[in-house]
């Protein structure tokens, strides 16, 4: 029964992040197009009251006019009937929270320990796991106070310290818990970027136009660098988010520096469009990003030379069952044996012949090529046992 619980909280959990990624990315990316499709004011007493910029819209049936003040309006109060932009964010990590909560720390035996990484015990791999994030952001403002006012060097050592950082966790969790880690560290630097300088800043030039005061720049500028950071993490987390379907890129021995490529490949992308927005269009970006990912697949591939025809008939169903019934059909069955399992992992059932062979390519790509499965070899499956395998189903997966 807990495990049955556990994953319907993984189910609403996951379903309420999706949801609030989608509110906060979504206003993101809306407003750095906003912001760089402004123009100047077309009537000069927009411009002396205060309006840095301006565009007209369509959209839903209704024509919009949008107009950026920096500081607010110069002959009337600002209004008090402000939207601030903050939950969105907020509701993201939170719910994020508690999908690493419910899935990797609940279930750290098996989602989060790899024992032939690391040998943890739950406690430890959930206490590494939250100082990860805590050291990810002390790092991070650690770098923003260094490189200040060097804005090139400031994102070329946050990218180094996430590459590191990935190499890192992959020495402490298992593959796809590392991947997720990288996701959770780059979330909570974004969250922290809207909730400790982004609205506080907003705040404090708030309470000085409120007071007649002329407001201090500072803390806006501040907050728009922090904001054009969360510009370029967006590609590189939403790819996180995913990534766990997708045992490819980590399941390798080079996960990281796959993860590595694919971050740099998700940032000039989104530069690309940032530039695109105000007319320039940077073909080398885009070739740049597809040179990025074809080297992520080229290091990806598995290196395992290709079964040939014709060289016998293979091993027998009799010979592999042992091992499915062993390092497999524990979690992948209709009643899992496996703790903390109550259904068979994404409905892949290999309790029966007829069910291994329907997911013979399947089992061949996560369990022989990327080795991806069993989660965390929580099995302990063997390299010959893996080799016999896939060795059996290269002979076309006969059956008894």
């Amino acid at each position: 029964m807990t495990a049955y619980l556990l994953n319907w909280l993984n189910l609403l959990a996951r379903w309420f992040h999706f949801t609030a990624g989608v509110a906060w990315i979504g206003t993101s990316l809306y407003f750095v197009w906003l912001d760089n499709q402004l123009r100047a004011p077309a009537k000069a007493e927009d411009a002396a009251n205060g309006v840095s910029g301006e565009l007209w819209s369509v959209h839903g049936g209704g024509f919009y006019h949008n107009q950026k003040y920096l500081t607010g309006p110069k002959s009337e109060p600002l209004t008090h009937d402000l939207h601030w932009f903050k939950w969105e964010a907020y509701s993201t990590w939170l719910s994020g929270m508690a999908l690493m909560a419910v899935v990797y720390w609940a279930g750290a035996s098996s989602y989060l320990i790899d024992k032939s990484v690391l040998d943890l015990s739950p406690a430890a791999a959930i206490g590494l796991s939250i100082a990860t994030l805590v050291v990810g952001v002390v790092v991070y403002e650690a770098l923003c106070r260094a490189f200040e006012r060097q804005p090139l060097a400031l994102g070329i050592a946050v990218y180094v310290s996430l590459v590191l950082g990935t190499w890192g966790l992959f020495h402490l969790f298992g593959a796809r818990a590392a991947y997720l880690h990288v996701g959770a560290i780059i979330g909570t630097v974004m969250v922290l970027n809207v909730a400790h300088v982004i609205i506080p800043g907003q705040r404090k030039m708030l309470a000085q136009i409120r007071a007649g005061q002329t407001p201090d720049p500072r803390p806006g500028q501040r907050g728009k660098i922090r904001s054009v950071h969360n510009t370029y993490f967006t590609l590189p987390v939403l790819f996180i988010m995913i990534s766990n379907h997708y045992p490819i890129a980590y399941g390798g021995p080079y996960g990281w520096v796959v993860l590595a490529l694919l971050m740099a490949a998700g940032a000039l992308v989104r530069h690309f469009f940032i530039l695109s927005h105000k007319a320039r269009i940077a073909v080398g970006l885009p070739i740049a990003a597809a040179a990025a990912i074809a080297l992520a697949a080229f290091i990806a591939a598995p290196r395992t030379a290709p079964a040939e025809s014709g060289r016998g008939a293979g091993p027998s169903y009799a010979q592999i069952a042992p091992i499915v019934a062993q390092r497999c059909a524990a979690c992948h069955s209709e009643h899992p044996t496996q703790p903390g399992f109550n259904a068979a992992p994404q409905g892949v059932l290999l309790d029966s012949p007829a069910r291994l062979q329907a997911a013979a390519a399947r089992v061949k790509a996560q369990a022989v090529t990327t080795q991806a499965m069993p989660l965390g070899n929580m099995t302990k499956m063997t390299g010959e046992e893996r080799a016999l395998l896939g060795a059996w189903i290269d002979a076309g997966a006969k059956g008894p």
